[in-house]
């Protein structure tokens, strides 16, 4: 499974209220939702994402709240793969259920992206070539069970 796309990251604690806030919370329908994605955060955001883009995060990425409508929110731009050096533990489940990748990444990935490179990532392989720098950054492959899951939820739409 290769994912491609321009990079939007962003630091430590990015909680749901962030993804999408509270006053927000008024629907579950994904494309509502995805307009007000990442707005308080990033007013840029919603304008310039587009299919297949990466949201790149910190540490503790999805705390807060666990509401599942940030995930919604990050599917509803189009965003497959959220990479981050930690997630908060509902988030990431909530990220498999609904067919968006959540990989886990060290340091050197962190570090070596950065806003608004387009990147490629090879998750069986664990290969990321930013395109932009023309670097190569290795990372832990996916695990199997995680990429049949999301296989599945391509599949099933």
């Amino acid at each position: 499974m290769t994912f491609k796309g321009k990079v939007y990251k962003y630091g430590k604690n990015i909680d749901t209220d962030v993804i999408i806030p509270a006053r927000r919370l008024v629907t579950k329908d994904a494309a509502v939702l995805a307009s007000f994605c990442m707005e308080d955060l990033d007013s840029d955001f919603v304008e310039t994402v587009a299919a297949g883009d990466i949201i790149l995060g910190d540490t503790n990425f999805g705390c807060g709240s666990s509401r599942e409508q940030a995930v919604i929110a990050i599917k509803g731009c189009a965003v497959k793969l959220v990479a981050a050096k930690s997630f908060a533990r509902i988030f990431y489940r909530n990220c498999v259920n609904n067919g968006i990748c959540p990989l886990e990444i060290d340091d050197t990935f962190y570090n070596g992206i950065h806003h608004k490179d387009v990147v490629s990532l090879e998750l069986e392989k664990g290969i990321a070539i930013n395109h932009t720098t023309g670097e190569t950054i290795a990372f832990s492959p996916v695990q199997e069970r995680i990429l049949a899951l999301l296989a599945l939820s391509e599949k099933n739409g």
